[in-house]
């Protein structure tokens, strides 16, 4: 059940997406653009910092009021749902781990939406193996010089700074790139399957000069630390966005369903619809059980939130994708045509199994992590019973 602040902040979100982004969602991705206005308009409503405190520029809003922003702007458009993820993740960063210098320049201006961000990680040639980027600093008098390729980085055609993960020698690092840094440039990119208008780009660092107040948490710390965080809130972020697709999609489907005719009734009532139409209600009741144990645990800063968390982007990633398939099932020939929005989200939902870490990532950390729950477990009977699981 949501608290009354929580169906308020619902309803903020709904309102906003309903009049703003759903009318107007289908016409981007055919144009590979959201008009910096939207921006503007989420700005003016306090909808890029709702997460951060009112004493920061943001609306102090909890964890699940946070992830049901994300769900009705995924259910909007999972390109404005991928800017405001990548938006969040350095403005975490910076709330998390800036200096308090850092702060004062950043945090109310990213807060405000008067600074738009992006997350830079991806590099042409490294994807899922972060650890072995190739983007560097060298220290140069009292600051750095800042030299590599990222790609794939979504707003990067119009972010005003830029998250970097990089190394020195070989340790990590985060740094703060503002957008006219010289050295830095942008190119767009085009023929994506989906997130059409999310602002995808490659970035270039060459040999960027860059004070030593860049410098994000301490040298070492960029992946353990601050990529880590950020990316942990990404993937809330998109496990929240999923369940909105999942839950577009049904609508949609179970709405064309009671519409279309075939065989003299509405296709409703054939067996074979329903049972599309029943998973695809069951994994949106399921998704979002999954997402709202993963925004408790976050709000009550709970450590097995990280795990709760992988598991939730995962299976809600995977069952968006089910979903939209069934959805443009059901839709028939219309559901491959831009007429229906399922056709956008069938696209975007599988973008979403490779953002913020592939799916076969999270699995391997899902297995890994989450084993040692059933290992306690295991060990917990041993000493009860003496005997092992399973004998």
């Amino acid at each position: 059940m949501l608290t009354t602040e929580q169906r308020q902040n619902r309803e903020t979100a709904v309102r906003f997406m309903q009049a703003h982004a759903v009318p107007q969602a289908t016409a981007w991705d055919e144009q590979g653009e959201i008009p910096r206005a939207i921006l503007t308009r989420m700005a003016d409503q306090g909808l890029l910092g709702t997460f951060i405190g009112t004493g920061q520029g943001g609306r102090g809003w909890d964890a699940l009021s946070f992830g049901l922003l994300c769900e009705q702007t995924g259910a909007a458009s999972a390109s404005l749902l991928s800017i405001l993820t990548v938006h969040s993740m350095t403005l975490q960063a910076v709330a998390q781990w800036g200096t308090p210098e850092q702060k004062q320049r950043w945090l109310q201006s990213l807060a405000t939406g008067k600074t738009l961000a992006a997350f830079a990680l991806t590099e042409p040639d490294i994807g899922s193996d972060a650890s072995n980027i190739t983007t560097r600093i060298e220290p140069e008098g009292t600051g750095y010089r800042l030299t590599g390729r990222k790609k794939w980085i979504s707003f990067g055609r119009h972010a005003d700074v830029f998250l970097v993960m990089a190394r020195q020698d070989k340790l990590p690092v985060a740094l703060l790139v503002p957008r006219d840094t010289p050295g830095l440039t942008v190119a767009p990119m085009t023929g994506l399957l989906g997130f059409r208008s999310a602002g995808l780009a490659e970035i270039t660092f060459d040999n960027c000069p860059l004070p030593a107040a860049a410098l994000v948490g301490r040298i070492g710390g960029g992946f353990s630390h601050v990529a880590s965080a950020s990316l942990d809130l990404g993937r809330f972020c998109v496990a929240f966005g999923c369940l909105g697709i999942i839950e577009a999609c049904t609508l949609d489907a179970v709405v064309y369903a009671r519409r279309r005719r075939q065989f003299g009734v509405p296709i409703f009532q054939h067996e074979l619809i329903l049972e599309l139409i029943a998973d695809m209600i069951t994994g949106a009741k399921s998704v979002r059980q999954l997402c709202y144990h993963a925004a408790a645990l976050r709000q009550a800063a709970e450590p097995e939130s990280i795990l709760e968390t992988t598991v939730a982007k995962y299976a809600a990633s995977r069952t968006a994708a089910r979903v939209a398939g069934n959805a443009v099932q059901v839709h028939g020939a219309m559901g491959c045509s831009s007429q229906t929005r399922v056709e956008r989200m069938f696209r975007d939902a599988r973008i979403c199994e490779i953002i913020e870490g592939s799916n076969q990532m999270q699995q391997l950390m899902i297995a890994r992590n989450g084993a040692a729950e059933y290992l306690r477990e295991a060990r917990r009977l041993e000493k009860g019973t003496g005997d092992g699981v399973g004998a």
